[in-house]
């Protein structure tokens, strides 16, 4: 029988205002969903506001970009982690929702239309335990008495119990266990608190119950959904010295393991009376960007992570994305022959991404392709030139072997420099 439609009891909109401005500013921190933090001269006769009030995007299984409500439960927190602002000892403001409060808002939100899902996570209030119990609150209040269908991404705290991670997932569509750093040693020197295997654990976990379900799902279109879109963490880059030879390997490590949907980097931003054992700068601009493309290599293009670092130059390249380095590296790979190389080898080729290889594949079964056919295919010439073999002459493979390929390869890179903020997913890689 299902529970009638119950409007929530309206709390004080000044009080649920002013724990918004700090919450939802205390979630920014999180990189899972990282589109919020712009800031606009507000013209009070005009439309629209883009200041902090915690909305971000992220997408749902089907590949629709959905607005979210990005905020935290509460930035109390019991956990005193050097690089968090919203630590034990953090001099910050500190605010607390209750559940009723987030489904009081959530549900306001979508109504005006703002937001078609929320994205809710938590400082540590007593335990994991106690704190999952309270997140939990407001999804299935959410889901159970309210109806809602939206999109609903829940951080889920690693050391909980069993019994409440798989709950979590029963109201969410998207779960998390942040792992924020890579080794034992730099949580020991940085969050005490916290533990590699306790996060682990708690990804295994999901990650058996993800199975299940869909084995259950095959069986009968009946069974219960567990986070459709499924589980993700983050890890923190630059709070420590750790190279992203050592993040890369163990971002392979977890997705191997816990079949993660993706893993979020998240560069250190410096806060406050930080700790002497934190630097005092942001990590160099643009690192956080060369690891979401090694990344996509390791997830898309058959790349190991072993394979994009060297133990002489531990850390990627600022300079070149990550498959060019590779490249640059490993010429004797290269040219490769469009017209008969098979997909992995393609896919290696600098400036050719997954949709031009298929586009490349599909086309040469009526034709051998010449350079000029690749430029029809809207394929990048200007970077694939010099690494291809095609029908006819190509003069460029002349400059393969060249020293000075590296400064033809980075005068057109820094001429598109203007792009570089631009989302991984959405550039070639």
């Amino acid at each position: 029988m299902n529970t009638p439609f119950q409007a929530p009891r309206a709390p004080s909109a000044a009080a649920v205002t002013a724990k918004l401005k700090i919450l939802a500013d205390a979630a920014k921190y999180d990189a899972s969903c990282a589109s919020s933090g712009s800031q606009r001269k507000r013209d009070p006769n005009g439309m629209g506001n883009s200041e902090g009030m915690g909305i971000c995007h992220s997408y749902t299984p089907d590949g629709r970009c959905v607005s979210l409500l990005k905020i935290l439960l509460t930035n109390y927190c019991v956990y005193d982690c050097k690089f968090c602002i919203n630590r034990v000892s953090s001099d910050v403001a500190r605010a607390r929702f209750t559940p009723e409060e987030v489904v009081w808002l959530t549900l306001e939100f979508y109504r005006r239309n703002y937001i078609e899902g929320l994205f809710l996570s938590s400082g540590i209030v007593d335990s994991p335990d106690a704190t999952m119990l309270l997140l939990i609150r407001v999804v299935k209040t959410l889901r159970e008495v309210h109806r809602f269908n939206g999109y609903i991404h829940l951080k889920v705290v690693p050391g909980a119990s069993r019994e409440l991670v798989e709950e979590a997932g029963l109201w969410a569509d998207r779960v998390s266990a942040n792992i924020e750093l890579a080794s034992q040693e730099d949580l020991n020197k940085l969050a005490p608190a916290k533990t590699l295997t306790a996060a682990e654990t708690t990804m295994h976990q999901l990650k058996e119950r993800l199975v299940e379900a869909k084995e259950e799902g095959k069986k009968s279109k009946l069974s219960p959904k567990f986070a459709p879109a499924g589980q993700t963490t983050q890890m923190i880059v630059g709070a420590t010295p750790a190279p992203d030879a050592q993040l890369l390997e163990a971002s392979s490590r977890l997705y191997r393991k816990h079949q993660l949907r993706r893993i979020y980097y998240s560069a250190y931003s410096p806060i406050p009376d930080t700790d002497a054992l934190l630097p005092v700068r942001a990590p160099a601009l643009g690192r956080e960007n060369r690891l979401y493309q090694a990344d996509w290599l390791m997830r898309f293009y058959g790349f190991e992570a072993n394979e994009l670092t060297t133990a002489a130059e531990p850390n990627l390249s600022l300079d070149f994305d990550p498959k060019t380095s590779w490249a640059l590296r490993n010429r004797g790979t290269f040219p490769v022959d469009v017209n008969t190389a098979p997909r992995l080898l393609l896919l290696r080729v600098p400036g050719l991404g997954v949709k031009s290889v298929d586009k490349i594949i599909s086309t040469r079964r009526f034709k051998k392709l010449r350079l000029e056919d690749l430029g029809k295919l809207h394929v990048p010439v200007h970077r694939v030139k010099y690494f291809v073999k095609v029908e006819g002459d190509n003069p460029n493979l002349i400059l393969l072997d060249k020293v000075d390929l590296k400064s033809r390869l980075k005068t057109r890179s820094e001429q598109l420099s203007l792009f570089s903020t631009l989302s991984p997913a959405l550039k070639g890689a």
